[in-house]
C-alpha cells in the first residue's frame, strides 16, 4: 500500500487530533503517502483532499476538536454519492482509509468497501464509549472529566441552597458517561438507557436521602433515558413532590470540547499507529480497539451491531455509595 487517506466523521471528540497526528507520522515513517480528507464523507465526495506532511500535524496533539473538520453526509448514504467519493480517491491513488469516528462512520465505511473494495480501518472516536471491541473510545476520558468539573461546581450551589439538581449528560443509547460521572461526582442517583428507573424510584431515593438528613441531591440523567430528558424527569418529580426545590442543568456540547486528557492523547496515538499497521498487514473493515491494554481488531459489523453492556458493578456501586 503506497497511499492512504485519513478523515474524521460524526461528532468531534477530544483526542481526534492526536489520532490524526499518529496516523500521518506512522504512515510517513513507513514510506506511505497520506492524504487528509476534510469534512468527513462530504469532503471525500467534493474532493476536499490534500497531501499531508509531518509538519501538517505539528502542535496538534494537545488540541481538542479536529483539524480535518467533521460533518455528517446525507449524500454519502446514496449510491451516487459513494461513487463520487470513490472517483475522488481513485484520482489520487488512495488505496486505503483510516476513519476516525463512531458507529455511523463505520457503517458508511463498511458499505463503501462492499461496493468499491477500498479497505478501511476505524479508530473509535466518540465520547459515548459505546462501541463494542474496545475498552475505551477516544474522547471518553476527557468528556467525563469535563462533566465532572461542572458537576462539582453545581454541587456547591445545591448544597448552599438545599436543592435537588437534575444534570443531563450525553448518551442517547449508552450510560457510560452518566454512570462514571455519577460515581465520580457522588450523585445520589444515575438514570441510564440500559436500566429502567421509574419516577417512583427517583422520588423514593430522594426521600430516603432526606430521611438521612441529606439537604441536597444530585441526579445524573443520560439524555437517552427511557423516562425522558432531565427537564422532563424533573417536571414529573416536581408534580408529585412540589415541596422540593428542583433545578435542571443540561451540560450539552461542553462535554465534546476542550484539550484531551493525557489518557486520550496516548490512547489515540496508539490507535493511530495500529490503524496504519493494520492496513499494511491486510486488515480491512475492522475497528482498532484496546482491550486489556492490548491492540485488538474487531470486524465493523460486530463492532456496530453488538451492544457494549455497562459493567453491573458500576451500577451497584452507585447504590452502595449513596448510603
Amino acid at each position: 500500500m503506497k497511499s492512504i487517506g485519513v478523515f474524521t466523521s460524526g461528532g468531534d471528540a477530544p483526542g481526534m487530533n492526536a489520532c490524526v497526528r499518529s496516523v500521518v507520522r506512522s504512515a510517513l515513517s513507513l514510506g506511505i503517502d497520506v492524504y487528509g480528507i476534510k469534512y468527513g464523507y462530504n469532503g471525500m465526495i467534493e474532493g476536499d483532499i490534500y497531501k499531508m506532511k509531518s509538519y501538517s500535524v505539528s502542535n496538534i496533539v494537545q488540541r481538542g476538536g479536529t483539524i480535518l473538520k467533521s460533518a455528517r453526509s446525507k449524500e454519502f448514504t446514496t449510491p451516487e454519492g459513494r461513487k463520487r467519493a470513490y472517483e475522488q480517491l481513485s484520482k489520487r491513488g488512495i488505496e486505503g482509509l483510516v476513519a476516525i469516528g463512531g458507529d455511523g462512520t463505520l457503517t458508511g465505511a463498511n458499505i463503501f468497501y462492499e461496493e468499491f473494495g477500498i479497505p478501511t480501518v476505524g479508530c473509535p472516536g466518540t465520547i459515548d464509549n459505546d462501541l463494542f471491541g474496545t475498552d475505551y473510545t477516544i474522547g471518553f476520558n476527557t468528556a467525563i472529566n469535563t462533566a465532572l468539573d461542572a458537576i462539582d461546581k453545581i454541587r456547591d450551589t445545591a448544597n448552599s441552597h438545599d436543592r435537588v439538581f437534575f444534570i443531563e449528560v450525553m448518551g442517547r443509547h449508552s450510560g457510560y458517561i452518566a454512570i462514571n460521572c455519577g460515581i465520580g461526582g457522588g450523585a445520589e442517583l444515575v438514570m441510564v438507557p440500559e436500566t429502567s428507573t421509574t419516577i417512583e424510584d427517583v422520588i423514593q431515593t430522594l426521600q430516603t436521602g432526606r430521611d438521612r438528613q441529606k439537604t441536597s441531591s444530585i441526579v445524573i440523567v443520560a439524555e437517552g433515558d427511557v423516562q425522558g430528558n432531565a427537564h422532563e424527569i424533573a417536571g414529573k418529580v416536581s408534580k408529585q413532590v412540589p415541596e422540593l426545590d428542583i433545578r435542571v442543568t443540561t451540560l450539552g456540547h461542553i462535554q465534546r470540547g476542550g484539550d484531551p486528557s493525557a489518557f486520550d492523547r496516548i490512547l489515540a496515538s496508539r490507535m493511530g499507529l495500529a490503524a496504519v499497521e493494520g492496513l499494511i498487514n491486510g486488515e480491512k473493515n475492522v475497528l482498532v480497539g484496546i482491550v486489556n491494554d492490548r491492540v485488538q481488531y474487531t470486524n465493523f459489523k460486530l463492532a456496530i451491531s453488538k451492544s457494549k453492556p455497562l459493567n453491573p458493578d458500576l451500577l451497584r456501586l452507585v447504590d452502595i455509595l449513596n448510603i
